[in-house]
C-alpha cells in the first residue's frame, strides 16, 4: 500500500483514494463541557497504511455502498454519511442530482482506535469535493467533517498536529521519523463506552503545544480500556518488553515506537502466535493534502 500513498492529483473516477490510519502519540482528557463533550489534547500522526476508497459516478442522486460492513447499517457508514452531507451542502451536486457508488476496501479494524471510519469519511469528502467539482475549501470541509465525528477533521487538516478542543483545533508539529509496531487485540472497543465511564480521568493539566515533544504525555483512556478489556492489557504488557507502549485513541490497538524499520520488524518477528500486528511508518502529511 505504501507505494500508492502519493500526492498525484487524480483525473478520473477510476482513481483509488487512500484513507490512512492515525495513531494518538498521547491523549489527555483535560475537562468536560456542560453539554457532555470532553475536552482533549492529543497529537495525531498518520501511518502509511490504511483503507482505500473508489468512487463510481451515478446520475440518479443516490448514494450506494457497494461494500457493506457487517454490523453497520449502510446509512450509518461514515463514508456514506460523508457523501450525503457533502451532497446536501453543495448546490452543484444537489442541482445536478449527482450520486455515487462507494467501494470501501477496509483494512483497518473496527473499534481499533486507528481512525478507520473517520479517515474513510474524510477521504470521501476530499474525493467527492474534487470529483463532483463542488469547490469547497479545506475550512469548509473541516466544518462538515466535525459534524461527522471529532476525529474526522484531522484527516482534512492533513498534517501531524497537536490537537485541542474536541480534537478539531490544530497546531502543526513534526515528531522525529519513527516506525511503529501496531498490535490489534481481538476486541472492538466502543469509544462512547470508554468516555462514559465514571472513573475516566478528566482533569489532566493543560499542556501548551509548544511544550510537547516526542515521548511526552500518556493516554488517559488507557486505564479504563485495560480494566474493561483484558486483551488490551495483555497486548500492552507484551509491547512494553520492547520499550514505551501506548494505546491509540480509545483502543483497542496499541503501539510501540522504533527508530528504524529494522528494529520494528525484529519486534514484529518475535510476536507470539496468539497476537496480530503490523509495522507502519509515521507520515506527517496526509496523502491527499494537496487535493
Amino acid at each position: 500500500m505504501n507505494d500508492a500513498m502519493t500526492n498525484e492529483l487524480p483525473h478520473d473516477w477510476s482513481h483509488e483514494w487512500i484513507a490512512p490510519a492515525k495513531i494518538n502519540l498521547f491523549l489527555h482528557v483535560i475537562g468536560r463541557r456542560a453539554d457532555g463533550y470532553h475536552l482533549l489534547q492529543t497529537v495525531f500522526r498518520f501511518l502509511d497504511v490504511g483503507d482505500s476508497i473508489r468512487c463510481e459516478p451515478r446520475e440518479d442522486g443516490r448514494i450506494v455502498l457497494a461494500t457493506p460492513l457487517s454490523g453497520v447499517a449502510d446509512e450509518n457508514h461514515l463514508a456514506v454519511r460523508a457523501a450525503a452531507l457533502l451532497a446536501a451542502s453543495a448546490s452543484v451536486a444537489r442541482e445536478a442530482q449527482l450520486g455515487v457508488t462507494l467501494h470501501v476496501d477496509k483494512r483497518l479494524p473496527l473499534g481499533g482506535g486507528l481512525g478507520g471510519g473517520s479517515s474513510d469519511a474524510a477521504t470521501t469528502l476530499i474525493a467527492l469535493n474534487h470529483l463532483w467539482r463542488t469547490g469547497l475549501d479545506r475550512s469548509q470541509l473541516k466544518r462538515l467533517a466535525l459534524t461527522l465525528g471529532a476525529d474526522v477533521p484531522i484527516f482534512i487538516h492533513g498534517h501531524t498536529a497537536f490537537a485541542e478542543g474536541m480534537g478539531e483545533l490544530f497546531t502543526d508539529v513534526t515528531p522525529p521519523p519513527a516506525w511503529y509496531l501496531v498490535l490489534v487485540p481481538p476486541v472492538a472497543v466502543p469509544t462512547a463506552q470508554i468516555f462514559a465511564m465514571p472513573d475516566l480521568r478528566r482533569d489532566t493539566p493543560v499542556m501548551a503545544a509548544s511544550a510537547w515533544h516526542s515521548g511526552v504525555g500518556h493516554n488517559d483512556l488507557e486505564a479504563v480500556a485495560v480494566a474493561l478489556y483484558p486483551e488490551v492489557a495483555r497486548h500492552l504488557d507484551w509491547l512494553r518488553t520492547w520499550g514505551d507502549a501506548r494505546m491509540s485513541g480509545s483502543g483497542a490497538c496499541c503501539f510501540a515506537t522504533f527508530d528504524t524499520a529494522a528494529s520494528a520488524a525484529a519486534a514484529h518477528a518475535a510476536l507470539p502466535s496468539s497476537m496480530q500486528g503490523f509495522v507502519a511508518r509515521g507520515i506527517d502529511q496526509h496523502p491527499l493534502v494537496f487535493i
